[in-house]
């Protein structure tokens, strides 16, 4: 049954901001499900320490309950209140990168509800650096339970219209920011050994964090469809478009080639890249989703630009390749989840 969702649009910390938070908080506080804005993407927020709040998140985007939950906090000081240790690890990456967009894997305490985990016994805390998402975790002064606000398996949203498209009617409310300034999900790190382990990549770059850490692994399963994930994004299909998506890997040539080739059998194509890419083709349906020459460019538009094709005018998105380096590595690792086939040129 659908519900009235509020939306309230807050700019600015001024006094009708924070009455809007306070708003927002209070709903939150009554078990209900809040979407707002953090520098990655919108998160849908519930109380992390209520069992039945929870729920409501699965069921909403409609998502596995065997798929944990990134619990989002104030401040840095909150932490030892959520889990049983602290490790060496997560101190050094605390302090060097949050507020920012890295969550650290630590075992978990008593106080986070069972069904954020999955089941694990240990939860993802992160610290999320948008003004408007800490003045709401401030306000509502509770652990919160936030993962992307979208229907489970479709792309991450990075504006409030996204959430509203897929999930109005189903939550309480949408705090409305403006656009995300990431625009792909935290990097997730297991903390609790010796040797940080990337979960799942982000924000934050492996380069970034072997310069504080000294050393740091990439988990061998972290683009394979895990019984038991140990972070979001490990497990099922994620971030599919409307429509399927191939990803092209080769030259501007072979790509054109491939655009024709669909193009002769019927078929409305829609090409997703980089500008540098897409002034080389010859296409009526595109989206550019920034430069090559600057890949954080290219992730914070990436979610927007997989949404951007309408199934009225595109029967199949065909995306390029970017290079496998720095923010490229989170950026390939949602594209190669989201598509269907990847196409290379021998």
């Amino acid at each position: 049954m659908e519900r009235q969702t509020k939306y309230w649009i807050i700019r600015e910390l001024d006094q009708k901001g924070q009455q809007a938070i306070e708003m927002a908080a209070t709903l939150l506080k009554q078990q209900e499900l809040i979407a707002f804005p953090t520098e990655t993407v919108y998160g849908l927020g519930a109380d992390a320490t209520s069992e039945v709040a929870v729920a409501k998140i699965f069921a909403a985007k409609d998502r596995p309950a065997d798929n944990p939950l990134i619990v989002h906090l104030a401040d840095a000081e909150q932490i030892p209140n959520y889990v049983k240790q602290v490790t060496p690890i997560a101190k050094k990456l605390i302090h060097a990168f949050m507020p920012g967009p890295i969550t650290v894997i630590l075992p978990s305490s008593e106080a986070i509800a069972m069904n954020v985990t999955a089941g694990l016994n240990t939860v993802g805390i992160r610290i999320p650096d948008h003004p408007i998402a800490r003045a709401l975790l401030r306000a509502v002064n509770l652990p919160i339970a936030a993962p992307s606000a979208n229907t489970s398996g479709r792309p991450s949203p990075t504006s409030a219209i996204h959430v509203f498209h897929d999930l109005n009617g189903k939550i309480a409310g949408i705090v409305d920011s403006a656009a995300t300034e990431v625009g792909v999900e935290s990097t997730v790190v297991d903390c609790t050994s010796d040797v940080p382990i990337i979960l799942r990549p982000g924000g934050i770059t492996r380069e970034q964090i072997e310069d504080v850490t000294g050393v740091v692994t990439v988990d061998s399963t972290m683009d394979q469809q895990t019984d038991k994930p140990k972070a979001p994004g490990m497990k099922y299909t994620h971030y599919e478009p409307d429509m399927p998506l191939w990803l092209v890997d080769g030259t501007s040539d072979f790509f054109q080639q491939q655009v024709n080739r669909l193009s002769t059998q019927g078929l409305k194509v829609g090409v997703m890249g980089s500008e540098e890419l897409i002034s080389k083709l010859h296409v009526s349906n595109s989206s550019i989703c920034g430069s090559k020459l600057n890949l954080d460019t290219i992730a914070v538009r990436l979610y927007d630009s997989l949404r951007s094709f309408k199934t009225n005018d595109t029967d199949i998105i065909l995306g390029e390749v970017f290079p496998n380096e720095g923010i490229g590595q989170a950026i390939m690792n949602r594209l190669e989840k989201a598509a269907s086939k990847i196409i290379k040129q021998s």
